[in-house]
């Protein structure tokens, strides 16, 4: 297949939030994207930041925003990510009852749309819906929590969605989250992933921006090879 360039989005799930500005700076000149974390402690357990954290943070760094929104009703909020200035805003399939029509409403407010699958969620259902989308999250954990072991069975989902995508020649990403550091990268690269979110692989590195240059480079070995 051809492998489109990679996509490496530290997660500040796992930065210090005490000075997350100069955390976002140490990876400027390395990442491709920003993964931003919104949780609501209604669709996951978790609560995280907000759109005014996110309006905030667009002044501090010239990176895209890759949003993730793991929150209820996103059809309610995730325009007004689109309007701050999110590169990409994606939200859960199991949170929405019309994933096509929230997708054609973040392409019109500007954004790339993205449709993330959770662990426990089949990924057949939603293949037909991805020429809608830019962008395709598989979940490689349970959704809300960082710092939780990547689950390699859930690959299956990526190898579908590859195989999909090639066969539709659909200029989409298929993103990967959760778990994703050194030693796991390449199995999801090798899986047909072309953009990876890493939260303490990154954010736990002495040299964050280092780290994501490594990963890029696994990534980048792995996808030529598959």
């Amino acid at each position: 297949m051809t492998v489109p360039p990679l996509i490496v989005a530290p997660s500040i799930l796992a930065a210090d939030f005490s000075r997350l500005a100069e955390e976002v700076r140490a990876v400027e000149d390395a990442a491709d994207w920003l993964h931003v974390d919104v949780m609501d402690n209604h669709f996951v357990p978790n609560l995280t930041i907000g759109l005014p954290v996110v309006q905030s943070l667009r002044a501090a760094t010239t990176l895209p925003f890759d949003v993730h929104l793991m929150i209820t009703d996103p059809h309610r909020w995730a325009p007004g990510y689109a309007d701050a200035g999110a590169y990409n805003v994606t939200f859960h399939a199991e949170a929405c009852d019309d994933p096509g029509a929230l997708a054609r409403d973040l392409r019109a407010a500007g954004a790339k749309a993205g449709l993330a699958i959770d662990r426990d969620t089949p990924i057949e259902p939603y293949l037909d819906l991805l020429p809608n989308f830019d962008t395709l999250l598989v979940m490689t954990i349970k959704a809300g929590f960082g710092g939780q072991r990547f689950l390699p069975q859930l690959l299956d989902k990526v190898r579908a969605a590859r195989r999909h995508v090639d066969a539709g020649h659909l200029e989409l990403r298929i993103e990967v989250d959760g778990g994703i550091a050194a030693d796991t990268i390449e199995q999801a690269a090798a899986a047909g992933a072309d953009a990876f979110v890493a939260g303490t692989a990154v954010y736990g590195a002495d040299d964050p921006a280092e780290a994501v240059r490594r990963l890029r480079e696994l990534a980048g070995g792995a996808a030529a090879g598959a």
